[in-house]
């Protein structure tokens, strides 16, 4: 524990376990030492959820221990997020020494093989012990698991077998701590992975980059790089967005500044409308996973033309249409290379791509108006108006973490520039509503006051999120949607004798009173009936220095017919205005 702690950990997640004592006890005396925050809980999978919350939050390792057996089992929804969100953690599991193996002891699986298809790597500990490590090759033993950890960021498994005695007396522990601290064992800088042979490395040593004369649209999805790496990568974008002036697509959690002129707020919805007709020679460059919309997945496939993928270190296929080229290494590193074929000095791009770029934002300033107006905040609430106007209510430095089911789909549609104005979390590498509460939580352990915007199925399927918030929890204000089951089912496209059994089969409405369940953890609660006692509910929310829970109660029916009706009603309104003379894009 004391050699992470000298390479930057900082923050540990304990779940309770005999086993597991040894380890337990060195990180409490850490503690104590005032060396890192140790968080306990009682459940190892929500445990580890709020553990990839932290890591998320400060880009950089956050370490989880539990005990042998099925608790190993529990953290293998976390580890599969982790690994398609990029985002390490180090997953610390007491197991058996060898001696026990394979003969029936008590708690004793395979537990090294349970988590090997999501880790960067599995480091087994010496079969007969941990104490079989001398000094030197602990040491390099926990440089390497580190290295591991951050070079590609994803989850490793550490497995120490660990032979008892387990828990050794108060002379004992003082004799270790006071004859034993590696002063030697200097905290190091991570060392980027080295390139390696990438499935795309063809495509890479032919590809010519991408050509300002001609028109082209930014997409830029989820952003997978470092924390530290996202200030470098905004620079570098801004820089190739004063050449290029292409219009930038973004998902709320791109990283992309929302300031900048060529960003086009409601794009989903003019996508949807079937208004975009690209000009000649027309250009793609993606930035990360693919954003959660079934209309740009369409209209990207109906595309022809030089197509190119640039994600932050992930060499893995992450293009699923099949139809880009893709560079893995990163977008500074690829401007790096490409920006001296571009001329600073000449920084208005091509006639037909400032007519593109103009046109475009027309036509997104009229979409903005009128969804105003068609989403307006007042009376009862619905899900679409308030993906619009929530963020508009909060503070701008203020972090928002949406579920990933409804509210991730609905801040992309609806929320307009302002929906990317601050930094916002969600989590869609693979964990669905998995871990919500226990993320959000671990988001604010992090970096401090967080909203979490979520529904009542997720809320309710990781409840074990709660027991994080006592004694005393971070400050999290959770908005929760009670639309009465999953609302998300609402918008699949089923046959009538298929809806017979929707509510059995898709929606399944809980009958939980979530008032009662928060009083039950001591959490803070509060009804908000409409858009007016919205602002004055998230001011009370915030005020709080632990988690509270303000609910809001909507329609699924309705709401799931509104967003039909926002997108047809916007199309042929944006279609009447072509006509009265907006010209065709």
């Amino acid at each position: 524990m004391k050699l992470l702690q000298v390479k930057g950990l900082d923050h540990i997640v304990l779940c309770p376990g005999s086993r597991s004592s040894p380890l337990a006890i060195a990180a409490g005396k850490l503690e104590q030492l005032g060396n890192l925050k140790l968080i306990t809980s009682l459940d190892e999978r929500s445990g580890a959820f709020l553990a990839l919350g932290i890591s998320a939050s400060l880009g950089k390792a956050v370490g989880v221990i539990t005990t042998s057996g099925t608790a190993v089992a529990n953290l293998l929804p976390a580890t599969v997020e982790a690994d398609r969100s990029c985002h390490p953690l180090l997953l610390i599991t007491a197991d058996r020494p060898l001696r026990l193996k394979n003969c029936g002891s008590n708690q004793t699986v395979n537990q090294e093989e349970f988590l090997i298809s999501a880790v960067r790597s599995v480091e087994q500990g010496p079969v007969n012990g941990v104490h079989g490590f001398g000094s030197r090759e602990l040491g390099k033993f926990v440089s390497g698991i580190w290295q591991k950890a951050h070079a590609f960021p994803g989850p490793v498994h550490v497995n120490f077998p660990l032979e008892e005695p387990l828990h050794p007396n108060v002379f004992e522990q003082e004799e270790v701590w006071s004859g034993w601290f590696p002063e030697s064992f200097e905290k190091s800088s991570i060392t980027l992975r080295e390139d390696e042979e990438s499935v795309y490395q063809d495509e890479r040593r032919s590809f010519e980059g991408l050509d300002p004369s001609y028109p082209g649209v930014v997409v830029a999805g989820p952003w997978r790089g470092s924390v530290e790496g996202l200030s470098l990568f905004k620079k570098a974008f801004q820089e190739f967005q004063m050449i290029f002036r292409w219009p930038i697509f973004s998902d709320p959690l791109s990283g992309i500044s929302s300031d900048l002129h060529s960003c086009i707020a409601n794009w989903e919805l003019i996508l949807d409308s079937d208004l975009f007709v690209e000009p000649e020679h027309f250009q793609i460059l993606r930035l990360g996973p693919m954003p959660s919309s079934r209309s740009l997945e369409n209209w990207l496939k109906s595309l022809r033309g030089k197509h190119l993928l640039i994600t932050e270190g992930d060499s893995r296929r992450l293009d699923p249409l099949g139809i880009a080229s893709q560079w893995s290494d990163g977008f500074v590193d690829w401007w790096e290379r490409n920006q001296s074929c571009f001329d600073f000095s000449q920084t208005k791009s091509c006639e037909s791509c400032e007519d593109f770029l103009e046109k475009l934002l027309n036509i997104d300033s009229l979409s903005k108006d009128w969804l105003d107006r068609k989403l307006h905040f007042s009376g009862s609430i619905n899900e679409p108006a308030l993906a619009r106007w929530l963020p508009c209510l909060l503070p701008k430095n203020l972090q928002l973490m949406l579920a990933a089911s409804s509210p991730i789909r609905d801040f992309l549609s609806f929320s307009g520039i302002e929906g990317s104005c601050r930094h916002c979390f969600a989590f869609r590498g693979a964990s669905g509503i998995d871990g919500t509460l226990s993320i959000a939580m671990g988001i604010a352990y992090g970096n401090g006051p967080t909203v979490l915007l979520t529904g009542d199925m997720a809320l309710l399927h990781d409840n074990n999120g709660w027991l994080i918030a006592r004694p005393k929890g971070p400050p999290l204000v959770v908005v929760l949607i009670d639309n009465a089951g999953g609302g998300i089912f609402e918008q699949v496209q089923l046959e009538m004798e298929q809806r017979q059994d929707f509510e059995k089969l898709f929606a399944m409405p809980q009958a939980v009173d979530y008032f009662s369940l928060a009083a039950a953890y001591q959490i803070p609660f509060r009804q908000v009936t409409c858009f007016e006692d919205l602002q004055p509910a998230l001011e009370w929310g915030l005020a709080h220095l632990g988690p509270v829970l303000i609910r809001v109660c909507t329609n699924r029916k309705e709401d799931a017919q509104l967003r039909k009706e926002v997108r047809e009603e916007l199309a042929n309104y944006l279609q009447q205005k072509l006509q009265n003379g907006l010209s065709n894009c």
